[in-house]
């Protein structure tokens, strides 16, 4: 099963209300994914020379403000984290891989869900009504944002097995379906450096997308390399700082289906979840075809 839902706005209306827009499509996915819930926000970049972290702790008493210390240490000020249930977000002076290897070695209880200048990833097992409210969505801004309902099939139902996975900066994956040969591709990949926090297929997949971009690669042909190299069905949204895809496999027997209007572009594993947005009934109403890459990108509808 799994849901997806993913949200792209076109006007200032609709980014200065994504969070409540994005949470009305999840809580109509919530029955195709009881088990956990999670979204990747696009929001509030980092200033220059800085990231944006989003950490886990499974200890909701866990001592950030000890951890803000720690970090002030190494990498100079460091604002206060920005709570959100198990997670807490951290602006920090420095390159990305710096900060993650320093946060792995020196704080290996603490999982980094992502690192980025505008990538924002939450994610819990549970219900995903109850995450809506403990993670307050419905207060957030955010450009564009994606999200997953998860019933969990080929992996465990934790926090960290639960989607969106991000191997890369402002890079983010969520899937419907499975893949046949992850834990070949997880071996080809640990070889080129690409490192992975669980057994789930989905991670695996984003850390292809991450190679195929340090390779040069854009968006859309890294996702045309997953029809050649990735063997399964899938349905997969990806997020960018600039925007978000999706890519159907082949035959295409994982249910989406896409709609746009003059202030958003949405996709939805059921259109229930898209009826729920502001002029969806106006919206141009459609099913993603097989084996082709959709994109938007911010800089184009500006």
């Amino acid at each position: 099963m799994c849901g997806i839902a993913g949200l792209f706005s076109k006007s200032s209306d609709i980014e200065g209300r994504l969070g409540a827009h994005l949470s009305a499509m999840l809580a109509q996915l919530a029955d195709r994914g009881p088990d956990s819930c999670g979204v990747a926000l696009y929001r509030d970049p980092a200033p220059s020379g800085s990231v944006k972290v989003s950490l886990y702790s499974p200890d909701e008493d866990y001592p950030w403000h000890m951890l803000e210390r720690e970090l002030a240490e190494v990498f100079g000020p460091v604002g206060e984290p920005e709570r959100r249930a198990t997670h807490a977000l951290f602006t920090i002076d420095g390159e990305g891989a710096r900060v993650q290897g320093w946060l792995g070695a020196e704080h290996p209880e603490l999982r980094v869900m992502s690192v980025g200048e505008r990538i924002e990833i939450y994610k819990e097992a549970g219900d995903p009504r109850e995450f809506i409210r403990r993670f307050a969505l419905e207060n957030t801004s955010a450009s564009h944002a994606l999200g997953h309902t998860r019933m969990a099939t080929e992996s465990r139902v934790t926090t960290q097995h639960s989607h969106p996975f991000s191997t890369g900066l402002d890079l983010c994956l969520v899937h419907n379906g499975s893949l046949s040969n992850h834990n070949r591709l997880r071996r080809f990949l640990r070889r080129r450096g690409i490192e992975f926090q669980t057994d789930n297929d989905t991670e695996v997949a984003a850390g292809y997308l991450t190679w195929r971009l340090s390779e040069g690669d854009e968006i859309e042909t890294a996702l045309n390399g997953c029809l050649e190299d990735l063997d399964g069905f899938y349905t997969f949204a990806v997020g960018t700082a600039d925007g978000f895809a999706v890519l159907r496999d082949p035959i295409a027997c994982k249910p989406a289906v896409m709609a746009e209007t003059g202030d958003w572009v949405a996709m939805a594993s059921e259109y229930r979840a898209i009826a729920v947005l502001p002029g969806a009934g106006e919206a141009t109403v459609w099913e993603p075809e097989p084996g082709r890459v959709y994109s938007w990108e911010r800089a184009k509808v500006a």
